[in-house]
């Protein structure tokens, strides 16, 4: 290398030209355009929301009105066979399912529809369709009193019970009150008994090792509990009551059977018998349904059902579990009332 250019004076590295500056306008519109994308996604959510606002409101208004329609409907179906001529007919109430003191076969469900059923200037008898294992012997003593005083109110309307599968216990209990009992060849009916039942558990405390703590006043008042041994004079006190019960079931049965009752040292056992040994042993009275006792004993064919059923309030109710409370204290409970079955 020459001196010439080794003397040279070199050249100073360049720096990068400093970046443009933004202008003012530019950031404007850039803090704009932020603003305007978060206000549209508000604005959005306004509008989806609003929409599903309208849309629920729609709906509950729907719901409303179908609720109002449905009640007018019900209301003016449910008052129809009394306010308007049915002719000549065979009146029905229906009792389903176990007798107690909330379901269709309470004495506040059964005893209006039978009084509807005999008051009607149209029906000429009426027929009580059971199918119960039974139930509530209060529930059931109710209802047969009721029907002994519906039959001498309208001495000239016949009541007859039909029974399909079964009328045991609280059932027949009912049934006993009914001017005759027809039944099915399989049908089961009697048992004439009363039962208390309910859970002991001091063995499996005593295992587990759990004390019960439990203060009473008044030394039965711990009766039948089941975490709570059980005294050789509570249980003679409870037999006492089931046999009190039990001789004004059979009292009931004789007043209702009379002389057709061929009574033999099992008939108040608490046995269930089929339909054609009941008739053979006077505790029913032939074979029929509700079609052919209407047809060929009443002489009225055409049928009406004045059974009551739940209105739309209870079963929407029941629907959303408001009986939940009720139903959990009935299981709570450690021992049963006497029952019928």
């Amino acid at each position: 290398m020459s001196n010439n250019e080794s003397d040279k004076p070199q050249a100073a590295p360049q720096s990068p030209p400093p970046s443009a500056p933004v202008p003012a306008g530019a950031r404007e519109e850039k803090k704009s355009g932020w603003e305007r994308d978060v206000l549209e996604k508000l604005a959005l959510f306004a509008v989806k929301e609003q929409r599903a606002r309208r849309r629920w409101g729609i709906f509950f208004r729907i719901a409303i009105l179908v609720v109002i329609v449905l009640g007018a409907w019900m209301a003016f179906t449910y008052g129809k066979t009394e306010s308007e001529p049915l002719g000549t007919h065979t009146a029905l109430v229906e009792i389903k399912g176990a007798i107690d003191s909330e379901g269709q076969g309470s004495a506040g469900v059964v005893i209006p529809a039978l009084d509807k059923a005999f008051a009607a200037t149209d029906s000429v008898g009426v027929i009580l369709k059971i199918n119960s294992p039974g139930g509530s012997p209060v529930q059931a003593g109710m209802i047969n009193d009721e029907i002994t005083r519906l039959r001498k109110a309208y001495p000239k309307k016949p009541i007859y019970v039909v029974v399909e599968e079964v009328c045991a216990s609280g059932g027949y209990y009912i049934a006993a009150a009914a001017d005759k009992i027809f039944v099915n060849k399989a049908s089961l009916i009697g048992s004439v008994g009363v039962l208390m039942d309910g859970f002991g558990f001091t063995g499996l405390m005593d295992k587990l090792g759990v004390e019960r703590r439990l203060l009473t006043a008044g030394e039965n008042k711990s009766f039948m509990d089941p975490f709570s041994p059980q005294s050789p004079k509570q249980r003679e006190y409870a037999q006492s009551m089931l046999d009190e019960i039990h001789q004004q079931f059979i009292e009931v049965v004789r007043q209702g059977r009379g002389t057709r009752l061929k009574e033999t040292p099992d008939t108040f056992s608490g046995l269930v018998w089929t339909g054609s040994k009941a008739v053979e042993l006077g505790l029913a009275d032939g074979y029929g349904t509700v079609d052919s006792v209407a047809r060929d004993v009443i002489k009225a064919e055409d049928v009406v059902d004045y059974t009551q059923t739940e209105n739309l309030s209870e079963r929407v109710l029941k629907k959303f579990g408001v009986a939940f409370g009720a139903g959990f204290a009935k299981t709570m409970m450690s021992a049963a009332p006497p029952q019928l079955r």
